[in-house]
């Protein structure tokens, strides 16, 4: 009898196994939006050529070369065969500096999402478990920010700081956190109702354990996604900031001030301006629809049957 009842007994899974079963889970999700799988092959293509821009740019992103300024591309009549994609006024590769750019909008959008993430988070946390004048107080300020359009403030902010490429990511990671803190709140109102946690809370744990240990990981998906979405318009805002001459410096290789130093030369020499511009368009679009993956991957009421 009690060989049967142990055939009977449900089979306990390792933690090893639950996590592999739920990796598996989030991929059969994920891979059912052919969008989010082509983003993520793109993101991953620019996170290789980031990493890997020393070898394979051609040439340095800031040697001028005077004698073959706005060499349109090759394939265009007047094209050289060492600058592929043609040099800018000064005689810069454009095809080099855009490899080089990658590895500032992956650096930009790291620093960003991780600034606003923990900060929001953290706010979000503390407004949702608390609630009561603290909760109040802290979602007015987060409401007031939000009340200005994101790339006006950090217009706003970075002309206060001064114009750089540093004080351009701490202006738009201040935008971006009442976005996360949002979130939280909520899914921290939602998740205390729950019985783990009175469970918890009976046993004797603490707040900050009951926050952080027991409320913020099952709060994490929401967060995930957005921190994706984040992460794209921390790209786009940057560029726009490099644009008006607000975010990073020449000659730095940023597709943002790249466009800005191009702007004279729609007109005469458009591959200038085009390709930074598709540079952005590219990785901006890569990256929100892999968000879009995501989403329907980690929220239970998207998921198809």
């Amino acid at each position: 009898m009690s060989d049967i009842s142990e055939m009977n007994a449900p089979v306990k899974l390792s933690d090893a196994a639950i996590r592999r079963r739920m990796i598996a889970e989030f991929w059969f999700y994920f891979r059912q939006n052919r969008g989010a799988v082509a983003g993520l092959v793109v993101f991953i293509l620019l996170v290789l050529i980031a990493i890997f821009a020393p070898l394979l740019a051609p040439h340095s992103p800031t040697a001028q070369y005077r004698d073959l300024l706005l060499v349109p591309p090759i394939w265009q009549e007047g094209g050289h065969e060492g600058y592929l994609l043609g040099t800018d006024a000064v005689g810069r590769d454009i095809l080099s500096r855009l490899i080089f750019g990658a590895q500032y909008s992956l650096f930009i959008g790291i620093v960003v999402v991780s600034v606003a993430l923990i900060g929001g988070t953290i706010i979000g946390l503390i407004a949702g478990f608390f609630g009561g004048w603290i909760d109040n107080f802290i979602m007015r300020v987060m409401d007031i920010i939000l009340a200005f359009p994101s790339l006006l403030l950090a217009l706003v902010l970075v002309a206060v700081l001064g114009p750089g490429l540093t004080n351009a990511m701490i202006a738009i990671a201040i935008v971006y956190q009442p976005h996360f803190a949002r979130l939280t709140r909520a899914a921290v109102m939602a998740e205390q109702k729950r019985e783990y946690v009175t469970a918890a809370r009976v046993s004797g744990a603490g707040n900050l354990r009951l926050m952080f240990r027991t409320i913020l990981p099952n709060c994490l998906a929401p967060l995930i996604v957005q921190a994706t979405l984040s992460f794209s318009s921390a790209v786009l805002d940057s560029a726009a900031l490099g644009f008006l001459g607000m975010g990073a410096r020449p000659p730095a290789p940023e597709w943002g001030t790249m466009l800005a130093e191009a702007r004279e030369f729609i007109s005469s020499a458009w591959w200038v301006v085009t390709f930074p511009g598709l540079a952005i368009l590219i990785s901006v679009l890569a990256i929100n629809l892999m968000g879009d993956g995501l989403r329907d991957a980690l929220d239970p009421k998207l998921k198809r049957s």
